[in-house]
């Protein structure tokens, strides 16, 4: 004669011992999923610019309103200025001496940062007269800075005017630090900065920074007409 087996049944408590931990390790995988997701995705792109075996086209990502132009006027009225938004090429870098020749964007986000150096949407645009701050990788488009010295001239051009800045100083920072750029500032100069050291792969922890003055380009008026 054969007995048969009891079914083992849980009850609400051990039920409750088996979802509680199962709760705890799925937000736990979450909260590391949003933690981690930025450094993941930008060594994913790292990594796919150095390794893969095929050329992405970002520049299908981007619109470019860049037009040369002659205007070498010291004013330039705001209602002829096409204002770049988010992702827009809207001029070139150059130094000329230090073998850098970009496309400048507004924004510093994944897409200008692929296709050229961008300019941190919190502080403005040539003519503007006030902090211009613009990113760019170490490896890339922006790895010609560590040759940069004082008095080298750097030129903007846009589809609104000519600039020229001269370069007077370069520093290393940490990448959290306050003392690197001032916003507030009420004249026009431009920072460029990029991850230090150069040449380096990822995530680093400081960031080298070069420092110009305007020394001619055309004043955009009119903005608080």
């Amino acid at each position: 004669m054969h007995m048969k087996k009891k079914s083992k049944k849980f009850s609400k408590s051990d039920r409750k011992l088996l979802i509680v931990p199962l709760a705890m390790t799925a937000a736990m995988v979450i909260f590391l999923s949003a933690l981690f997701f930025p450094v993941i995705s930008d060594l994913t792109s790292i990594g796919a610019m150095f390794f893969s075996d095929k050329q992405v086209d970002y520049s299908k990502s981007y619109e470019n309103i860049f037009v040369p132009t002659n205007n070498d006027s010291d004013t330039i009225d705001a209602s002829k200025v096409e204002f770049p938004t988010i992702n827009k090429q809207f001029g070139e870098l150059k130094i000329e001496k230090r073998d850098v020749n970009t496309k400048l964007f507004f924004g510093d986000a994944s897409v200008p940062l692929r296709n050229g150096v961008g300019i941190y949407a919190g502080s403005f645009i040539p003519g503007y007269g006030r902090t211009i701050l613009v990113a760019g990788h170490n490896n890339t488009y922006f790895n010609g800075l560590k040759n940069v010295k004082k008095g080298d001239i750097v030129k903007i051009n846009t589809s609104y005017g000519n600039y020229k800045y001269k370069v007077t100083d370069t520093k290393i920072y940490n990448a959290n630090s306050k003392k690197s750029y001032d916003l507030s500032a009420k004249e026009e100069n431009l920072i460029m900065y990029t991850c230090y050291p150069f040449d380096q792969l990822g995530i680093t922890e400081k960031r080298f920074f070069v420092y110009a003055k305007k020394i001619s380009g055309p004043k955009i008026v009119g903005l608080y007409d």
